[in-house]
């Protein structure tokens, strides 16, 4: 890939130089100081993916991060010192269209913390060529019990988004306390390593309690569940949530079709299925499952998305029983649903 870098910390900056270009697959395209330099060089010469530190001047990375993705979209890694002490930035780079966020290595005779960057990178690049991996999710159902367990929740909206999504989910969810019977699920691509941290940088957000979700978790009413961890969401037939690492080659983890696919296959009450803003086709064939079980499915539109990759790829396949702008899916999902 044709990386390019933005830092203003001359350190930090070679570190990345050397990182990158210590791989014979990967080269330098660029290296900006500033924010405002960044996005002039991108227009100029739009890398396949930019290195983008949080703190420059003139622009900072989360504006530099929306003006580039307003007028010269290309994938943007947020790899800055700390990302654990910036969630607020953090989550607003990842909600300006950044896909994932890692720690910036260290030069200590060599790039300390170069492993996780290339895991990064090479993830992304997967990313940008992926175009499909559905047909691998089929199949992975058991039969299909008579009854369903008296006391999980009757309704299940499940909520896949990906590049954008942590500011849409916050946004859609604002203000909103799902009835008692009611649970809330959400996918969000987003590595491991800062799940629990947008978790609760979520639940901050909202007026509904928010939990990362553990392996063998039972649906609760009245909740937002999260998955937290690189493998991929799955819902048994008796409603308990758990993680699979199959298929481990799919480009997506944890993966909204996945997820959505088994709510297709065990879920027995009313489900709603809702896919936000996200760069790929992740998502589309699952909610495509869903529809075709019966229950309502719902993709952002164009103009409201950071990136509209996941939700065109919905209205593709002819998934969405609706397509909204993001403002309009909250009010159409409380009056479907309801609230405490």
């Amino acid at each position: 890939m044709r990386i390019a870098i933005a830092n203003d910390v001359g350190m930090a900056a070679e570190a990345l130089r050397r990182v990158v270009a210590s791989t014979a697959e990967h080269q330098v395209l660029w290296i900006a100081r500033t924010g405002l330099e960044a996005l002039r060089m991108c227009l100029e010469n739009r890398p396949d993916l930019i290195l983008m530190d949080l703190n420059m001047p003139e622009l900072d990375g989360v504006e530099a991060t929306r003006q580039i993705m307003q007028l010269c979209p290309c994938a943007i890694l947020v790899v800055t010192g700390a990302p654990q002490d910036n969630v607020n930035q953090v989550f607003r780079a990842l909600g300006a269209g950044a896909l994932d966020v890692t720690a910036t290595p260290v030069l200590r005779g060599g790039p300390d913390g170069a492993a996780p960057l290339l895991a990064k990178i090479k993830t992304i690049g997967k990313l940008i060529r992926h175009s499909g991996g559905g047909d691998a999710l089929h199949g992975r159902a058991g039969p299909r019990p008579p009854e369903r367990n008296d006391n999980a929740p009757s309704t299940l909206v499940a909520i896949g988004a990906s590049t954008g999504g942590p500011a849409a989910l916050a946004r859609l969810l604002a203000g909103w306390v799902a009835p008692p019977g009611c649970a809330v699920v959400v996918v969000q691509h987003i590595d491991e390593s800062f799940a629990s941290v947008f978790a609760n940088w979520l639940g901050e957000q909202l007026a509904m309690p928010v939990k990362a979700i553990d392996d063998g978790d039972e649906l609760s009413g009245s909740m937002v569940h999260v998955a937290k961890t690189n493998d991929h969401l799955v819902l048994d037939q008796n409603y308990r949530l758990s993680y699979d690492a199959a298929p481990r080659d799919y480009a997506y983890r944890p993966s909204v079709d996945v997820f959505f696919h088994c709510v297709a296959q065990h879920w027995r009450g009313e489900a709603v299925g809702i896919l936000l803003t996200g760069m790929g086709r992740d998502g589309g064939d699952g909610l495509l499952a869903m529809r075709r079980a019966g229950q309502w499915t719902v993709a952002q539109d164009q103009a409201s998305s950071a990136v509209y990759g996941m939700p065109r790829a919905a209205a593709e396949l002819g998934a969405a029983q609706v397509i909204l702008p993001l403002e309009h899916i909250g009010p159409a999902l409380r009056a479907k649903v309801g609230s405490k």
